[in-house]
């Protein structure tokens, strides 16, 4: 990476902090206060991170923990690992890692929390289970359901029975279903991607991604496996999700992909329909269900698969129409998310795709700011515009977090990412 780029990605991400840096000048609606993807938790996180750097002061953290607690945080069944007590929770956690002693009474508060709404979370998983229903969404995935929550504890309680009940529950999730007189995928949905009922998806669907689908279980799976955390039959368990992406892999010409789901009707024909080339994004496509595999890979100790991971990623983030295919910065689906991958993936990489893996951060560091553009012109478009705001998933605190990790010569010390699963 060149001193020019570097300076460039350094220059955005000082920008978004010192707009971001007083929790009082940023207007959220209500509804995104307590959010972590789009409100006051997401926005800590870039202060935290480049506190723990030494890039910025600890006070600004703070401030916007203090917003964020300011108000009732919802908890129970209307939390979510992105939002509510959880989302905090996981915010003061990622500060205080780096603050021994801090918060302690406040994660004291929130891990018991965390924890009963979790136990609840599992007993209607198996209520489910048990009576042979077909899952929401919400109730497994990444954003909303117990892969999230599993995500946070393997960070904050790694040794605690909670996530190995969490674990135990996602292998129970990867065995077939029979509905309808049909056998399908224990992860099989019965609405849409939006978790609602959607006409365009008579009979449901399976998703694969990392944001929404069974991309999510399989990184946790694996970076639980990474942290010598196994649960009874962990290993079938990725092997049943590995042996789903392999039969619904297709080569593009311009390298290996998945598709986002699989739909009733391309189960029956065992052939996915014709579609267009999609963005490889975080949390839908092959950017990151790539480097779930290669984390899956690295658990396992297979070779082969970890290359042919790392070979797909380099494919996807170097093939000019899945590039064209991704239209803004964003971190959940834009360069700024393919960039922070490629990092993440480089750092674990076979010898022979590292260099290819970094290779390709510049142009993505690029296509987020490129060099010679007015950060602070930037930071305000981004900010101001509709699709994007300040926040963490879509929005500025999110990009500024992805440059610093994929651009900056002393990438941040903290786990901000977790909740990505992407490390």
């Amino acid at each position: 990476m060149t001193a020019q780029t570097a300076k460039s990605t350094l220059g955005l991400a000082d920008a978004v902090a010192e707009h971001l840096a007083d929790p009082g000048s940023v207007s959220l609606p209500t509804a995104h206060r307590q959010h972590l993807a789009l409100g006051l938790p997401g926005i800590a996180l870039l202060h935290i991170v480049r506190a723990a750097a030494g890039l910025g002061p600890w006070q600004r953290a703070h401030d916007w923990l203090a917003a964020a607690s300011r108000e009732p945080l919802t908890s129970g069944p209307d939390s979510h690992p992105f939002y509510g007590a959880p989302a905090l929770a996981y915010a003061v956690a990622c500060a205080a890692d780096y603050l021994p002693g801090a918060y302690r009474r406040a994660l004291a508060t929130l891990d018991r929390q965390t924890a009963a709404d979790v136990s609840c979370r599992l007993d209607a998983a198996h209520r489910r289970i048990d009576t042979g229903r077909l899952p929401a969404l919400a109730e497994f995935d990444t954003v909303r359901g117990l892969t999230g929550y599993g995500a946070h504890l393997l960070r904050r309680a790694p040794d605690s029975s909670v996530l190995r009940d969490v674990l135990d529950y996602c292998v129970c999730l990867t065995h077939p279903i029979t509905h309808d007189g049909e056998t399908l995928p224990g992860w099989w949905t019965p609405t849409g991607p939006s978790g609602r009922p959607d006409e365009r998806f008579p009979g449901g669907h399976a998703n694969s991604g990392m944001a929404h689908g069974i991309g999510g279980v399989l990184a946790l799976l694996a970076l639980a496996a990474r942290h010598g955390i196994f649960v009874a039959g962990h290993e079938e368990a990725a092997g049943r999700i590995l042996a789903w992406l392999d039969h619904w892999q297709e080569d593009t010409g311009g390298g290996p992909a998945w598709p986002y789901w699989v739909t009733r009707s391309e189960l029956r024909a065992d052939r996915l329909a014709p579609f267009a080339r999609r963005r490889p994004s975080w949390c839908y496509g092959t950017a990151g269900l790539a480097r779930a595999l290669q984390l899956a890979s690295l658990a396992l100790g297979d070779t082969r698969r970890r290359l042919h991971a790392e070979n797909a990623l380099v494919a996807a983030l170097t093939d000019p129409a899945q590039l064209n295919a991704t239209t803004d910065k964003a971190l959940c689906h834009g360069f700024a998310g393919l960039a922070h991958i490629a990092a993440c993936a480089a750092d674990d990489a076979h010898p022979s795709n590292a260099g290819r893996l970094r290779a390709a951060i510049p142009t993505l560091l690029a296509a987020v700011h490129p060099p010679g553009t007015d950060p602070a012109h930037t930071t305000t478009a981004l900010i101001q515009h509709e699709a994007y705001g300040p926040g963490l998933l879509d929005g500025a605190a999110g990009i500024a977090l992805a440059l610093l990790s994929s651009g900056a010569a002393v990438p941040p010390r903290t786990a901000w990412d977790a909740c990505l699963l992407v490390a």
